[in-house]
Parts: structure tokens; C-alpha cells; sequence
């Protein structure tokens, strides 16, 4: 879904973003599915501030690795509304990176 009033397509963007950190890398259909769930998450989102639209695609990733329990990645710090880019940051527990294996 695009937002009305930008061009960008946030869902590929964030989606891609978080797959070029994600571990273990993610297949295209895990790829396929997190666009889903992020473009599900954004919908109906016109309006909103960027921070609502942060807080739901973080919960959709939350969700997605909850649902895994395999993989780990970014994410969204900001939306650069203008260059329809996305910042992405590292989550972390006690200053450590969080992994995608054993316990954290």
C-alpha cells in the first residue's frame, strides 16, 4: 500500500530494509510474508503521523519474529518522508544484539 500522500511504498521499503539485516537472511517467501504483514499493518494509516505508522510496522515485526521464533532484525527508526527512505536500528538487551538463536 502506498501511502496517498507520498509515492513510497512503505511496506517494500521497510520489508527490504529489514531483510538486508535480518538473521538468518530470509527466503522470498518470508520476504513475501512480512511485505504482507506490513502492508496489513499500514493500511488505513492516511493522515497519521509518521510515529504511528513506526509503532505499527515494529509491532507487525515483533509479531513476525514472535510467530518464527527464528529470526531476528532491525527496526524502523524513522521515515524520511522526502527521500521515501527508511533508518533502521538495532534492537539490544543489555547493550548486547539481540540473536536470532538460543536464548537471548
Amino acid at each position: 500500500m502506498c501511502d496517498p500522500r507520498t509515492s513510497v511504498d512503505w511496506p517494500v521499503v521497510i520489508s527490504d530494509a529489514y531483510a538486508a539485516e535480518a538473521r538468518p537472511p530470509l527466503t522470498e517467501h518470508l520476504l513475501e510474508e512480512i511485505r504482507a504483514e506490513l502492508a496489513k499493518a499500514l493500511s488505513g494509516l492516511a493522515g497519521e503521523p509518521p510515529a504511528s505508522r513506526i509503532q505499527r510496522a515494529n509491532d507487525a515485526l515483533d509479531a513476525f519474529e514472535i510467530r518464527l521464533r527464528s529470526v531476528v532484525g532491525p527496526r524502523v527508526d524513522r521515515l524520511d518522508e522526502q527521500a521515501g527512505a527508511v533508518v533502521m536500528k538495532h534492537r539490544s538487551e543489555a547493550d548486547r544484539p539481540l540473536r536470532a538463536f538460543g536464548g537471548q
